[in-house]
């Protein structure tokens, strides 16, 4: 039978074999790590972001911490209008120079707190004097900075009262005639002031603990009946401001000269504690401090917290002798004429910011 034209076949379909793709060689297995160690899992990199963010976390609010201290210590100390502005002023040179007084103010003091610093029955009284007037002259140079004593019975011409005491400028003008006296006694122009009070004083000593001094002989102030032992005690605020303030004794001999150097003494030690990590790092000594310094301190209304913490970590050098320490220059035993050569040697480098000459340094 022949087959009909174009018709289906029953024939298996047609292929076409596909080539066969080239086999790639086997990947080697990668190197291992030094030491054995195995990849990191990804928890351990999620614990050690963990840490970091916890890091981080604690550090910011440490900042914080620390800003907001500053701020509270910043706004909080108290200010007065200090600085002087009058014609023939003296101009400002190199270096800076602080007037610091220490106030023998009762104000504030309750007759029970007066008895307790053994201040005297003056209590209420609204005169103001001062027991303590010193001039710390901060350096831009290499040279150290130096601390001077003014004997509070220096006569001197007080602007407006004549020839007088220089620390009834303090009673009769505050610190504004205070400074612009000191200012025409020494020819130099004070930058910043600080002023510290009775109560004040002790406050910040019982804040840090107390400070620790070295008394060469026993003192007794025939005064005030105040007694501090001989050798190395920790005085408390009471004992602090007794110290610095004994001048009837026989261990002060030379009354007011003996005083003011019992005082660089006793601001070199407190510097020194307020800078130590052991006062600052300890919150019972700093929460203390920060309760007591702003209500201790007076400062001009131009200065600010840094200005006072450069001149406490200059005041540090006192007892290790980085800091030239000296009072005014006196005549032969007297607590009330300057010497007007040494003086003028001493201001003079005070104001050209050179070292002050041995020969004029008295301790």
């Amino acid at each position: 039978m022949m087959p009909i034209p174009g018709a289906r076949h029953n024939q298996p379909p047609r292929t076409r074999a596909m080539p066969t793709p080239p086999q790639q060689p086997p990947q080697p297995p990668p190197p291992p790590r030094q030491g054995g160690a195995q990849p990191p899992m990804p928890g351990g990199r999620r614990r050690r972001w963990g840490f970091r963010r916890i890091v981080s976390l604690i550090l910011l609010l440490l900042v914080a911490l620390l800003a907001a201290i500053w701020l509270y210590l910043e706004f909080s100390i108290n200010r007065v209008n200090a600085l002087p502005d009058y014609e023939g002023r003296p101009a400002a040179a190199e270096g800076t120079n602080w007037l610091i007084v220490g106030s023998d103010s009762r104000a504030g003091l309750t007759p029970e707190q007066a008895k307790r610093l053994r201040s005297g029955d003056e209590t209420g009284t609204s005169g103001r004097r001062t027991d303590t007037i010193l001039v710390a002259h901060l350096p831009d140079n290499g040279t150290k900075p130096t601390l001077v004593s003014f004997p509070r019975d220096s006569d001197v011409e007080v602007p407006g009262y004549g020839v007088t005491k220089i620390n009834s400028a303090f009673s009769y003008g505050g610190p504004k005639l205070m400074a612009r006296t000191v200012e025409q006694a020494t020819g130099l122009r004070i930058d910043h002031y600080a002023e510290v009070g009775f109560g004040g004083f002790a406050q910040i000593v019982d804040a840090i603990g107390g400070v620790e001094m070295k008394i060469p002989e026993k003192m007794t102030d025939t005064i005030t009946g105040m007694t501090i032992p001989k050798g190395k005690q920790e005085l408390n605020g009471a004992q602090a401001l007794g110290f610095v303030r004994m001048r009837h004794s026989t261990a002060t001999p030379r009354s007011d000269l003996d005083r003011v150097v019992n005082q660089r003494k006793f601001i070199g030690a407190l510097a020194g504690e307020l800078s130590s990590p052991s006062t600052f790092l300890n919150p019972f000594h700093v929460v203390p401090l920060l309760g007591a310094a702003p209500e201790s301190l007076t400062i001009d209304k131009g200065d600010h917290l840094h200005n006072v913490i450069g001149l406490g970590w200059a005041m540090r050098g006192i007892s290790s002798g980085g800091t030239v320490t000296t009072t005014v220059p006196v005549t032969d035993g007297s607590a009330t004429t300057w010497d007007p050569t040494k003086s003028d040697q001493l201001f003079n480098a005070l104001k050209n910011d050179t070292p002050v000459p041995k020969s004029v340094i008295e301790n």
